[in-house]
Order: structure tokens, then C-alpha cells, then sequence
């Protein structure tokens, strides 16, 4: 089973800048309408070249943030800028999300994010992966990447840019209760299918949602996203980086910048 789905969206060839073209403005209106987005600050990425982009992202398995930032990126650049996503195999397999390879959405894997780096392209990386879009939406504030640190030496390695990205407001989609780490634990998740949690939350049309397979319908919430400057990281953090230290430092500005979009919302939702 994990091989099947490690082979779904390996294709960088997939990405249809002709179905971008002809879909964008569309999903682009629905984005905004249902999620009122707010994108932020995409003048600080390059504007041509290879450049990884590593984010935050909330939502449960739909992650919302994450549309509405490829649209909102897709919009300002133009649909021939190669751009690729790096994705859970699980997600790329929803047959809801099926659109998502169109945009350039593929599996998550230090090959993949290489390949698309070397073909010039912009590549946006979630290290948080499934055990972030499942904390509970208290914790919405909350950068988490559990530690992961592989996109530092991802753009160390191929000396490009990495351009930090924070959003609030998908983790209010929905109500997350618990990620569920011990009973993903409990059933080798991790083994079968690379899953380090079966969340449970509240959410439409399911009502109490284990697993969040089958996706959901998120609620409205404002969605507010920011790029922030680019970084380069051989040249702040050295030929020989302390990986350690230079996490540290990335991710506490980028918890710094998501802080301060919290500090902008009044009320759950309404954002």
C-alpha cells in the first residue's frame, strides 16, 4: 500500500499550466469569498529562479491555507512559473484534491524537492507535515514542525533562496481535539501509510471526524497569510551550519511573524 502511494504525484510533469490558466480565476474567487484571503508579501519572493518556500500549514488533510497560498501565487506569478508542493502521498490520494497535481502538487520527498530545485522552480514545503495540521486549534498560533529540519539543508544543498511563509486561520476550519499520536502509534500508522496520527475533530457534514480520510467541509474562517524575506542560508548561517542553531533561528522568526498575525484577529472565524 505505501509503495502505490508513494508513486501517486511523483511526476513533475503533471503541473497544467493550461488548466491553471483556464481554472485559476474561479478557484480564485471561491478562495476569497469562502475564506476572505488575505495573502500578503509575495512580493519578497524572487521573482524568477529556483527558491523554496517552507511554510506553516492548519486545516486537517484539506490544509486550506495551502489552496488558497497556490492560488494566490499562481495569480501574481503567472501559471508558467514552474511551481511545485510537496504533499503527503495520502492527500494526493483523496479523490476530491485529484485538481491539486494539475497545480504541481507532488510527493513529499527529498528527491522530489531536489528535482524541482534543479529545474529552476519554486517548491513550497510544509516540514510540519501531518503532525501540524492536526494540532488541536488551540494551538493555531503555534509554528510545529516537530523538529524537522531536513528544508535547511534542502536549500544549504542547492544554494537557493528559502523564503519563509506563515498563515493563520485554517486551524479554526474546523475543531481539532487531539492529533491522535498514541493511537497512530498503537496501529503502525507510521509503518502502513507514513501517518503519525489519526486525529479526531469536530467537523461538517461528519460531525465527530477520525482521521480526517474522507476529508470535510471547512468552515469559513479568514485565512490570512505572509511572506516574509528571503533568507540565504549559506551566507547567515555558514559554509558548515550548526543545523540545530539555524532552526532555531528560522523558525523562531517565523513564530514572531505568526504571533503577530494572532494579535491582529478578534474572534475566531471572523479573523
Amino acid at each position: 500500500m505505501s509503495t502505490l502511494l508513494s508513486a501517486i504525484g511523483d511526476d513533475l510533469e503533471t503541473r497544467d499550466p493550461d488548466y491553471i490558466r483556464e481554472f485559476l480565476p474561479m478557484m480564485w474567487l471561491a478562495a476569497s469569498f469562502w475564506f476572505r484571503a488575505d495573502v500578503r508579501g509575495l512580493d519578497k519572493i524572487p521573482p524568477t529562479g529556483p527558491v523554496l518556500l517552507v511554510g506553516n500549514h492548519s486545516g486537517g488533510n484539506l490544509t486550506p491555507d495551502t489552496t488558497v497560498f497556490v492560488l494566490a501565487f499562481s495569480a501574481y506569478f503567472g501559471a508558467e512559473r514552474p511551481f511545485y508542493q510537496l504533499a503527503h502521498s495520502l492527500v494526493l490520494a483523496m479523490p476530491p484534491l485529484w485538481w491539486l497535481r494539475k497545480f504541481g502538487t507532488v510527493v513529499a520527498s527529498p528527491e522530489n524537492a531536489r528535482r524541482a530545485l534543479a529545474k529552476g522552480a519554486a517548491v513550497l514545503v510544509y516540514p510540519g507535515g501531518d503532525y501540524e495540521v492536526h494540532r488541536p486549534t488551540w494551538e493555531s498560533a503555534k509554528v510545529d514542525f516537530d523538529g524537522r529540519m531536513g528544508f535547511i539543508r534542502a536549500a544549504h544543498r542547492a544554494d537557493v533562496p528559502l523564503v519563509p511563509v506563515v498563515s493563520i486561520g485554517g486551524q479554526e476550519t474546523a475543531l481539532f481535539l487531539s492529533r491522535g499520536a498514541r493511537l497512530a502509534t498503537l496501529l503502525r500508522l507510521d509503518r502502513l501509510f507514513r501517518l503519525k496520527v489519526l486525529p479526531i475533530s469536530l467537523a461538517l457534514p461528519w460531525g465527530l471526524n477520525v482521521g480526517d480520510l474522507l476529508g470535510h467541509i471547512p468552515l469559513p474562517a479568514k485565512i490570512t497569510i505572509r511572506v516574509l524575506d528571503p533568507i540565504d542560508v549559506r551566507a547567515r548561517f555558514g559554509k558548515r551550519p550548526d543545523w540545530n542553531a539555524a532552526y532555531r533561528s528560522i523558525l523562531g522568526t517565523m513564530q514572531q511573524a505568526l504571533t503577530k498575525l494572532q494579535a491582529e484577529r478578534s474572534l475566531p472565524l471572523l479573523g
